[in-house]
C-alpha cells in the first residue's frame, strides 16, 4: 500500500522548517510595518532596518509616490486585464520596454510579471533537450529552478572559479558536438549573498575560444553598478557580451515586475515562447508607469546613486577597520561573516533588535557551512552617516558576547524569547 504523501513532510520539516516554533514571526516571517524606510516599527518598537532592498531609496521618494498615485486614480489595479498576447498589452509596456533596453544598452527588452518566474521561463525558452547548460554553484534559486526543467544535461562549475569554468566549458562543448546542440552559459552580475560581482568580464573573453550564450542575472547589479547604472556588465566594460542580460524591479527600482534585454530576434522569439507570460496576466499598469517615472529618475538623478555609494563605503571600510570579516564584496551587498552555531545567531539576532533596535537578515545552514553566521546588510541611499555609526557600535558589543561565549550559555539555557 502507497504511503501517505503527507507522512515525510509530517516527520520532516526541513532544515530551516524544524526551527518554526522558535523562529516563525520573529526570525522568519517577520512584520515590518511603518513608512518604508531606514527607521521602521518591528514589535512595537522603532528599529534601524538594514534588510529592505530599496537601493536608491526610491520606494518613498516624491515623484515615485506620485506617478504610482495618479496611475491607480486613472487605472485602478486591475487594468489591463488578460495576457499580453491576449488582451493585457498596452502602449505603456511597449514605451517601458523601449527605454528599458535603450538603458541597458541592448536592441530589445520585454517586460515580466515577476522575476523569479521570469529567469525559469527565460531559461526553458532558451534551451531544448539537446542544450548544454553551465552555471554557477551558487546561483540563485530562481536559476536552479529554471534548470531543473532542463531535460538535456548541465554541468555547474565552482563559484567564480575560472578554471573549473573553463573545465566545464570543455565538458560542454564535447557534449554539445554529440547532441547537435549549443551552450547556455548561466551566471549573476552580483551575487545576492556574498556580494561579489559575477566574472563577467573573463567570461564574455572565454567566448573566443568556446562557442556559447550568456545569460546574465542582474538583479542586484542594475541600477548600482556602472557608469550609467547600468548594471554589472558596464561596470566591467562586458555589456556587450551578454547575450541575454535579466533584471527584476524589486531592487533598485522598489516595484514588482521584471524584464529581459536582448537581441531583436531573441526577444521576438522569448515573447512568444515564455510560457509564465503567456498565459499569465500583464504587468498592471500601476507598476507599467510607475516603473517609467522610477527608470527617468535612474537616468537623470545620478546624485541618487552616488548617496547610495557613500553609504555602502562609509559602512563597508567603518566594519573592515573594525576588524570584521565582509568577504571580497565589491558590491552594496554587505555581508558580515561570524562563527556560531544556529542557537547562537537567534540570541544574537534577539540582542539585537531587542537592546540595540538593529533589523537584519540572519543566514545560516543550509544556505551557508554550518557553523557560520551571516548578518547581510543592505545599504541604501535613505540611510545616514548616523544610521552606519550607531551599528558598527552595535556589531563590536555582539560580537564580543559571541566570542566570550555569553550568547552560548544563554542559548544553553534559555529558549529564545520570541514572544
Amino acid at each position: 500500500m502507497a504511503k501517505d504523501l503527507f507522512e515525510r513532510i509530517q516527520n520532516n520539516k526541513g532544515p530551516l522548517g524544524k526551527w518554526a516554533s522558535q523562529a516563525e514571526g520573529y526570525y522568519v516571517f517577520p512584520k515590518l510595518e511603518g513608512e518604508l524606510g531606514p527607521r521602521m516599527q518591528f514589535h512595537g518598537k522603532e528599529i534601524l532596518n538594514w534588510s529592505i532592498n530599496d537601493y536608491l531609496g526610491l520606494a518613498n521618494h516624491p515623484e515615485v509616490r506620485k506617478a504610482d498615485i495618479e496611475a491607480a486614480q486613472k487605472y485602478g489595479a486591475a487594468y489591463p486585464m488578460g495576457a499580453r498576447m491576449m488582451s493585457g498589452h498596452t502602449t505603456y509596456h511597449e514605451q517601458l520596454e523601449r527605454e528599458l533596453a535603450a538603458f541597458v544598452m541592448k536592441e530589445s527588452a520585454y517586460l515580466l510579471n515577476f522575476g523569479y518566474q521570469g529567469m525559469v521561463s527565460i531559461i526553458d525558452a532558451l534551451v531544448s533537450k539537446n542544450d548544454i547548460i553551465v552555471y554557477d554553484v551558487d546561483s540563485h534559486a530562481c536559476i536552479i529552478d529554471g534548470v531543473r526543467l532542463h531535460m538535456g544535461k548541465r554541468f555547474t562549475y565552482k563559484h567564480n572559479d575560472l578554471e573549473s569554468m573553463e573545465k566545464n566549458l570543455q565538458r560542454a562543448t564535447k557534449m554539445a558536438d554529440e547532441t547537435g546542440g549549443g551552450i547556455l552559459f548561466i551566471t549573476e552580475g552580483v551575487f545576492g549573498m556574498r556580494g561579489q560581482q559575477g566574472k563577467l568580464k573573463e567570461i564574455v573573453a572565454m567566448k573566443e575560444r568556446y562557442n556559447f550564450r550568456l545569460l546574465v542575472d542582474d538583479a542586484h547589479g542594475f541600477g548600482t553598478l556602472g557608469k550609467t547604472g547600468a548594471g554589472a556588465g558596464e561596470e566591467q566594460g562586458c555589456q556587450d557580451g551578454i547575450d541575454v542580460y535579466f533584471s527584476t524591479f524589486a531592487k533598485s527600482m522598489a516595484n514588482i515586475g521584471a524584464f529581459v534585454a536582448a537581441d531583436k530576434d531573441v526577444i521576438d522569439y522569448l515573447k512568444y515562447n515564455l510560457r509564465s507570460q503567456m498565459f499569465a496576466k500583464a504587468l498592471p499598469m500601476i507598476q507599467t508607469i510607475g516603473s517609467l517615472k522610477r527608470l527617468e529618475l535612474l537616468r537623470k538623478s545620478s546624485e541618487i546613486k552616488d548617496k547610495l555609494w557613500e553609504n555602502v563605503n562609509a559602512l563597508q571600510n567603518g566594519l573592515r577597520e573594525k576588524g570584521f570579516n565582509i568577504g571580497d564584496t565589491n558590491t552594496c551587498i554587505t555581508p558580515v561573516y561570524l562563527e556560531g552555531s544556529i542557537p547562537e545567531a537567534m540570541v544574537m539576532v534577539n540582542d539585537l533588535r531587542e537592546n540595540y533596535g538593529i533589523f537584519l537578515s540572519i543566514v545560516v545552514y543550509p544556505v551557508i557551512p554550518k557553523g557560520i553566521i551571516l548578518l547581510r546588510m543592505i545599504p541604501t541611499a535613505s540611510h545616514t552617516l548616523q544610521d552606519i555609526n550607531e551599528t558598527l557600535t552595535a556589531f563590536e558589543a555582539i560580537r564580543e558576547k559571541l566570542v566570550n561565549g555569553t550568547y552560548k550559555q544563554i542559548a544553553q539555557e534559555t529558549t529564545v524569547d520570541v514572544s
